[in-house]
């Protein structure tokens, strides 16, 4: 278990929630049936180039941050994601984004 300095702040759950590939990839997570223990897996398969340039930002920017942080757990070598072990810090953030979906901009989830 985390000691209390251990734990994640407001700033580093706003920090993770803020690139859209984070969102979606957070909220993928959040919507996976809690019994399952199943990943998302990241697809690396498209080869135009703006899927590239996703795929690259996802590998050495975004999925280093969510596991540095602990909401995810990286398997590298198969591409697939989980929760992490503080992704329950940051459920209510991803939960009220949800449930207010229809009332954010477009491109906001």
């Amino acid at each position: 278990m985390d000691s209390a300095q251990d734990k994640r702040t407001l700033d580093d759950s706003l920090d993770a929630l803020g690139h859209i590939q984070r969102r979606k990839l957070l909220r993928a997570l959040l919507v996976h049936n809690p019994q399952d223990d199943e990943s998302v897996k990241i697809d690396s398969s498209e080869s135009n180039e703006e899927e590239v340039e996703r795929l690259i930002g996802m590998k050495h920017v975004h999925l280093p941050k969510l596991e540095e942080y602990g909401f995810i757990t990286w398997n590298r070598d198969t591409n697939k994601v989980s929760k992490g072990p503080n992704f329950e810090e940051i459920r209510p953030l991803l939960e009220m984004l949800a449930a207010h979906e229809d009332e954010l901009p477009d491109g906001w989830l």
